[in-house]
C-alpha cells in the first residue's frame, strides 16, 4: 500500500509539474507573440522572435517551424485586407505570381518534413543568422531597388522575376523568416514604382506561400495546436495593443532591436543542443 501510495503521489506531482510548465510556456509564448505582433506592424521580422522562443522552450525544431508558419497565416490575411485597394490594376502580377508561390511554398514545406530532425536542428542557428542579416540589410536593399529605372507597374512579370520568386517561395515554405524583405527587393529590382503596391503584392504572395505550407503541415499532422493558438492570439494582441507602445520608437530602432534579438538567439542556439 505504501508503495502504491508513493506511486500515486509521484504521479500527481508529475502532473502538477507538467501543468505548471504548460502554463508558463503559454505565458512566455503569449508575451513573445505579442511583441512579435507589435514589431510586425512597424518593421516586420516577428518570426525572428517567435520561432527561436519555441525552440528554446524545448519544441522539436521542425514542429516549431511548422507551428510558427500556421500561426502566421491569419496575420497575412489581415495584412492583405489593409492594402487590398492597392491591388487594382495588378491582375497580371497576381495571376503570374500565384503559380510559383503555391509550387514553391509546397516544395519548401515538403522538403522541411523530409529533412532529418538532427540536420534541421543543426541548420537552425544559421537560418536565424541568415534571416537576421537579411532583415538588417532591408533598408539598403530597398534603397538599391529604388535607384533602378522604373517600368510600368501594369507590365507582366518577366521570367527572371518569376524564377527568383519561385526560389523565395521554396525558402518561405521551408523556413520563412525574411521572405517579406526578399519579395520587396525582388519587386523593386523588377522595376516596381509604388511601395504600397509592392507591399500589397508581397502580402498576397505571403498568404499563398504561408497558406499552402500551413495546409501541408496540417495535413501531415506537424502542428502543435496549443502553441499555434497562443501564438496567433499573441500576434493579434500585439498588433492591436502593443503596436501603440512600439510606435513611440522609430522603425530603425525597432529593426535593430529585432536584429539584436535574432543574433542573440542564434548565438545561444549554437551553444545549446536543440
Amino acid at each position: 500500500m505504501r508503495a502504491w501510495g508513493s506511486v500515486r503521489k509521484t504521479s500527481r506531482d508529475s502532473v502538477a509539474t507538467a501543468s505548471c510548465k504548460t502554463i508558463s510556456d503559454s505565458l512566455v509564448l503569449l508575451a513573445a507573440a505579442s511583441v512579435a505582433g507589435a514589431v510586425n506592424s512597424i518593421a516586420g521580422g516577428g518570426s525572428l522572435i517567435t520561432f527561436p522562443v519555441l525552440v528554446w522552450l524545448g519544441r522539436e525544431p521542425i514542429l516549431a517551424n511548422a507551428t510558427n508558419t500556421v500561426s502566421l497565416s491569419p496575420g497575412s490575411v489581415a495584412a492583405l485586407l489593409g492594402f487590398r485597394r492597392e491591388l487594382v490594376g495588378l491582375r497580371r502580377w497576381l495571376v503570374w505570381g500565384t503559380v510559383p508561390s503555391l509550387v514553391g511554398g509546397t516544395l519548401g514545406a515538403w522538403l522541411l518534413l523530409r529533412t532529418p530532425s538532427a540536420v534541421f536542428a543543426a541548420l537552425v542557428p544559421y537560418l536565424i543568422l541568415f534571416a537576421t542579416a537579411l532583415f538588417a540589410c532591408s533598408g539598403p536593399l530597398h534603397a538599391l531597388a529604388r535607384r533602378k529605372p522604373r517600368s510600368d507597374d501594369g507590365m507582366p512579370p518577366g521570367p527572371s522575376f518569376l524564377f527568383y520568386h519561385l526560389l523565395v517561395s521554396v525558402y518561405g515554405g521551408y523556413f520563412g523568416a525574411g521572405i517579406g524583405i526578399m519579395m520587396l527587393a525582388g519587386l523593386g529590382l523588377a522595376g516596381f514604382a509604388a511601395i504600397h503596391r509592392m507591399i500589397a503584392l508581397r502580402n498576397y504572395y505571403a498568404i499563398l506561400i504561408n497558406g499552402i505550407a500551413a495546409a501541408y503541415f496540417i495535413l501531415c499532422g506537424a502542428v502543435r495546436w496549443p502553441d499555434a493558438a497562443v501564438l496567433t492570439l499573441g500576434q493579434i494582441v500585439g498588433s492591436l495593443i502593443g503596436a501603440r507602445i512600439a510606435r513611440s520608437l522609430s522603425p530603425s530602432t525597432v529593426r535593430w532591436v529585432v536584429v539584436a534579438i535574432g543574433v542573440a538567439m542564434a548565438l545561444s542556439l549554437f551553444r545549446r543542443p536543440v
